[in-house]
Formats: C-alpha cells, structure tokens, sequence
C-alpha cells in the first residue's frame, strides 16, 4: 500500500469511541520515494489528515523512511523497536504519539 494510500485509510481505522476528550495533532516526516509531510489532527472524535506542515506546531513530529512508515502500518516493524533502534525518531509528545498508535491501530 503506498504512503498516501495508508494516510487515507487513516480514518476509517480511527477508533473514535476510544478518542473521547482527545486533541493532538502528528505531524508525519517521511523521507525517501513517495515521502512528504502530513498532518494528522485528531479532535471531537474525528480524524482529518492533510498534506504538508500545518500553520500551528503539532503535538509531536514523527521522522521516519516512507519504508519503515509502511512497515509499521502493516505491522511487520514493530513500533517500540524502530523507536529504540532509532529507525522513528519523536521530536516533542511522545504520548501523543503513543495514543495516535492506539487510536490507528498501528
């Protein structure tokens, strides 16, 4: 599945009965082919995603290959060890990122 593929499946696998009272907003860095920035806000139970940076600061930026990206959505890398191994890099909340996982199933 490609990378704009998986961002928009996003929110037909969003959880939203497990969001209630939850605002975050990802910001997704994705280098090498197909990469790019997107946006994934999560607010009033409803998942949005867009392309590019948003205007306001996200919760948490998640730097990764486009590889490893679809290797963790398909479940076939697992998260905690591609943040342990370095292969995801967390620059801010990395709670928020933590329950984005939960909330996407991945």
């Amino acid at each position: 599945m490609s990378v704009v593929d998986l961002f928009n499946s996003m929110p037909a696998r969003f959880q939203a009965e497990k969001a209630a009272g939850t605002t975050m907003g990802i910001l997704f860095d994705l280098s090498g082919d197909g990469g790019g920035q997107w946006f994934v806000n999560i607010a009033d139970g409803q998942l949005a995603v867009s392309e590019g940076a948003p205007a306001s600061t996200p919760s948490a930026t998640v730097k990764m290959t486009t590889e490893d990206f679809q290797a963790l959505s398909s479940g076939s890398l697992n998260p905690m060890m591609a943040f342990m191994t370095g292969k995801v890099k967390v620059e801010g909340d990395l709670n928020s990122v933590m329950k984005f996982q939960q909330l996407v199933g991945f």
